[in-house]
């Protein structure tokens, strides 16, 4: 902005200056997610696909650019697993379609900003969550859904986000013969993916709470407005963190408690290890939403503080000032008989008394007094 415009409309360049701080766009964002209004996610042009089919030592991967090509890949005497990056409403319900894959599931699938659920319908269980990311230079939580269909010799996960996952580690240990995954079922593989996701969290809330231990040294430093600022949008990720995280454990549950057979017995101690970290998870973001509110208290404290220090030098300057004001109106008076009127050190001594006798006398009685 100008400075002549500056000048002339200083309100605007207040405005300006104050509102990158406080990012209500964000708040709006966060907010407006209403499941029951149509999807207006945008479709990707073209799906990836890729497959993991394994059998013992076997193991073949695959990548598909067609979804009628995923039949060909497809193992059904071991375990295969079909990872679908993007989301395309043709794609998905053909591939959904191939596995028998209830439309309501299908539904979920394709929908946006729906919590994270977990349901059992024909024979299928289907959970849907949120993959979290943290963005390092604008400072925000970043979701991602995915869903997962478990069927009895199959795992199919679909991601919104092509470019990036959490599940390089387990393809990794895929490629590994003697590995645990290679040797169990599909339903240790479900439990892999979703122990994934919910290790992953953590690394998104180490990331959150660093940024919150510099908020505190910034507040005990020095506390300004754009330290409530950024507070205020802590709070928001905060919202973010818990809306993704606190469902997840009774995803979790309900894979513990189904009474499916895609779920051997053996697999189901896996899945407690998963509602335990959960349960950490939901701790720590309690702890975090307290942390926040302690740095609003302690800011709030530091600007009380501030502005009582302003207050006891201003109160201090007064009553110093005050006697002096007080001679000096009444030897102001418009009488015609004052005393030391006529006298040549009148008005020196006047003047010293009120701005070095007196001054100096009552700083004297505040230092013994303790009052600063």
């Amino acid at each position: 902005m100008h400075p002549e415009q500056i000048i002339k409309h200083p309100e605007k360049f207040i405005k300006q200056l104050i509102q990158p701080l406080f990012n209500t766009g964000r708040t709006r964002q966060i907010f407006n997610v209403n499941p029951t209004l149509p999807n207006t996610r945008k479709e990707v042009e073209e799906i990836k696909i890729s497959i993991f089919s394994y059998y013992g030592d076997e193991l073949v991967e695959e990548q598909c650019n067609h979804v009628k090509d995923i039949q060909m890949h497809y193992n059904q005497n071991g375990v295969s697993w079909i990872n679908v990056d993007g989301i395309k409403k043709e794609e998905i319900e053909a591939i959904c379609q191939q596995f028998k894959v209830h439309p309501l599931i299908v539904e979920d699938i394709l929908s946006f900003g729906q919590r994270p659920k977990m349901d059992e319908i024909d024979n299928v269980l289907f959970g849907l969550l949120n993959m979290l990311y943290f963005n390092e230079k604008h400072a925000s939580v970043e979701v991602e859904q995915i869903s997962i269909v478990l069927g009895k010799h199959f795992v199919i996960t679909f991601q919104e986000d092509p470019d990036r996952d959490v599940f390089n580690m387990l393809r990794e240990k895929l490629k590994i013969k003697s590995s645990k995954l290679r040797l169990r079922g599909a339903d240790y593989l479900c439990y892999s993916l979703l122990d994934m996701i919910v290790d992953h969290y953590f690394v998104v809330m180490e990331k959150l709470v660093d940024r919150i231990e510099a908020i505190e040294e910034e507040i005990i430093r020095q506390a300004n407005v754009r330290s409530l600022a950024r507070i205020n949008n802590f709070r928001k990720e905060l919202i973010v963190l818990r809306r993704n995280v606190v469902p997840v454990r009774d995803l979790i549950n309900g894979f513990r408690n189904t009474e499916s057979d895609l779920i051997d017995g053996a697999v189901e101690k896996y899945f407690k290890d998963i509602y335990d970290h959960i349960l950490q998870a939901n701790d720590f973001v309690d702890n975090y939403r307290d942390m926040l509110n302690n740095l609003q208290e302690l800011y709030i404290s530091k600007v009380n503080l501030k502005m009582n220090e302003v207050m006891k030098v201003i109160a201090v300057v007064t009553c110093i000032l005050a006697p002096a004001t007080v001679i000096g109106g009444i030897f102001g008076m418009n009488f015609d008989v004052i005393p030391f009127q006529h006298s040549y050190w009148a008005f020196y001594s006047t003047v010293v008394f009120m701005l070095i006798v007196v001054p100096v006398f009552m700083i004297w009685i505040f230092k013994r007094r303790g009052w600063f």
